[in-house]
């Protein structure tokens, strides 16, 4: 199973567009924000998936929670406050947006750590475990776009970069 993960959009809608179609034209089965989401004009952009979304806020969506929950209910996505587990092709994922939110959960429990908040790519495997970011996309650092394909059978990640 193929899952795409994007983070820190921050209502960077010409984006929040391109990463839709990079999603839909790579056949994940599924999307995961980490957060940062910022405003509910991005979920409804969201809304054009061709697959499901989950996902955590993040620190700059607390203004506009209220718009947040009620687009994300609006679009069928389940969002919610971190973290969140979620159990996948017999994997243990743990999402949040800032990592050290990992303090609420025991991260050994988990064989994927999914994380957004420091817009720097992250992947790291500590033995059979996953740690990755795929760093941002909110076009704060022109050039440097990205999103990510994580393929649940064997841990691997694919950078897309835009």
């Amino acid at each position: 199973m193929k899952v795409g993960i994007v983070s820190d959009t921050h209502n960077n809608l010409k984006n929040c567009n391109r990463i839709v179609e990079l999603f839909n034209e790579a056949g994940v089965e599924r999307v995961v924000h980490t957060g940062d989401i910022t405003q509910a004009k991005t979920l409804e952009i969201f809304s054009n998936l061709t697959m499901p979304m989950w996902g955590v806020y993040g620190n700059n969506d607390v203004g506009e929670m209220h718009s947040l929950v009620n687009a994300a209910a609006l679009f069928s996505f389940e969002i919610i406050e971190p973290p969140m587990t979620l159990h996948w092709l017999e994997k243990r994922i743990v999402v949040v947006h800032d990592p050290l939110e990992l303090a609420m959960v025991n991260p050994d429990d988990y064989d994927v750590i999914l994380h957004g908040h420091t817009h720097r790519q992250t992947i790291e495997y500590d033995g059979d475990q996953l740690t990755f970011n795929p760093g941002e996309c909110a076009g704060h650092m022109a050039g440097f776009n990205a999103i990510g394909v994580l393929d649940l059978e064997d841990l691997q990640v694919e950078i897309l970069n835009f």
